[in-house]
């Protein structure tokens, strides 16, 4: 049996770089509020700007109800608590006058607003540049565009698989005999939402020599800064770069390999990687198969790169007898580039992971301790771990009002009554 997850909640930090600093999130989908998490941890007061109708008010998936407290699924789907970490739940109608304006009366006390709406979208709010800046000069405006805010496609609209696929990610995933592949996660997102982050950082330190400025982040812009060798190589040699899968351009193996299934998985594999005669002489040495040893098809790492389907046969057949995490120790003991493939469920249980908790647990009202994974970069004086669960929708809607803008009570009622905002989820 596979020990259990140890979800130890994170500490508190309470000297972050950019406390003291207010980012009103737009934001939808995923590449924005990834930038927004990140900002969060950082000790920015991130709050989520929710239109009152925002979540589905039925449960996502017929998955079985795992938690605590009301019967309220729109507070307890996977993803957008994934999504909401470390900020606040505000919810505004800005459809209407009231809703606008009081978004802007947010806007004078606040650093950044980070949308990733089309380009057209706050416009038809009235909310572009020149109204926020006009209500305060020293805003930071960050938007994240599919395509950009200029050219011919400024328009379309577009998630991360339309990007994977215009940028030529997807033309380069897959394998040499198969067709184009989107890449298995939201890798555009991602990539996108940490160029957001640090771009805003730069803009935030920036602010005292320049004032408020726009940062715009094109999402294909982002993806583009992952696929150069593609376009260097097409450049150089006039050819398409092709899929390979887990092929290298020249080492061989180079791959990922069956290996004996681990008790509760039904399958389980092993990634290996031999660059050189050393690595491939260290394999080997674990391997102890004698006639691969004296094979000449192996004997050279050109060799062994043209013949590697037929080294990988071979080697397929080794692998399926060991333990993926087993066998990777000896190889790594032995200076060859090894690491079991691990899912989500054993990937919680490493040791690895546990030893640095870089994933670790955050108490949701709702939901119980759920895991977070830990910001990828640590700093020594000023650490970031994750700050707070998701929030209940609309749960800070009534304090941020009256706290950070000072309105009274009935001016509160009075745009909780109207639709302008809410306190709790509405029908549309």
């Amino acid at each position: 049996m596979l020990p259990e997850p140890r979800l130890a909640p994170y500490p508190d930090s309470p000297c972050r770089p950019l406390s003291g600093i207010r980012v009103l999130d737009l934001t939808t989908a995923v590449a924005g509020p990834v930038a927004a998490i990140l900002l969060g941890a950082l000790g920015a007061e991130v709050l989520r700007i929710e239109t009152p109708w925002a979540r589905p008010r039925t449960p996502a998936t017929s998955q079985p109800y795992r938690g605590h407290g009301p019967d309220e699924p729109w507070n307890r789907d996977a993803r957008a608590n994934e999504l909401a970490i470390n900020k606040r739940s505000v919810a505004l109608n800005l459809t209407t006058t009231a809703g606008r304006e009081t978004f802007l009366d947010l806007v004078e006390c606040s650093d950044v607003v980070l949308e990733n709406y089309s380009p057209r979208v706050m416009g038809n709010f009235g909310l572009e540049w020149e109204a926020l800046s006009q209500r305060n000069p020293n805003i930071i405006y960050v938007a994240m565009p599919a395509f950009g805010k200029s050219g011919p496609w400024r328009d379309r609209i577009s998630y991360g698989p339309g990007i994977d696929a215009m940028s030529g990610m997807s033309w380069l995933t897959g394998y040499a005999d198969g067709s184009p592949l989107k890449p298995g996660n939201f890798y555009c997102d991602q990539n996108a939402g940490l160029h957001a982050a640090l771009s805003t950082v730069a803009a935030i330190m920036a602010r005292c020599r320049v004032g408020g400025q726009t940062v715009e982040l094109a999402m294909l812009e982002g993806e583009l800064q992952l696929i150069g060798e593609a376009m260097v190589g097409q450049q150089l040699s006039g050819r398409e770069p092709t899929r390979i899968g887990n092929e290298h351009t020249s080492a061989a193996p180079h791959g990922v390999y069956p290996a004996q299934p681990v008790l509760g998985d039904s399958d389980s594999w092993i990634a290996i990687a031999c660059r050189d005669d050393s690595e491939w002489e260290a394999l080997l040495s674990i391997w102890k198969n004698e006639a691969v040893s004296c094979d000449r098809r192996f004997a050279t790492g050109l060799r062994r790169w043209r013949h590697r389907y037929e080294l990988d046969v071979l080697l397929r057949a080794w692998t399926t007898k060991w333990n993926p995490v087993e066998l990777s120790e000896c190889l790594q003991q032995a200076g060859v580039p090894a690491s079991p493939v691990m899912g989500a469920r054993t990937l919680l249980r490493d040791e690895q992971v546990q030893s640095r908790h870089s994933v670790g647990g955050l108490e949701h009202p709702q939901v119980g301790l759920s895991p977070a994974p830990q910001a990828a970069f640590r700093l020594s004086e000023t650490p970031t771990p994750p700050k707070n669960a998701a929030p209940l929708f609309a749960a800070d809607t009534v304090p941020v009002l009256r706290e950070i803008l000072g309105y009274s009570e009935e001016r509160i009622a009075e745009l909780i009554t109207s639709g302008a905002a809410s306190d709790r989820l509405r029908p549309r």
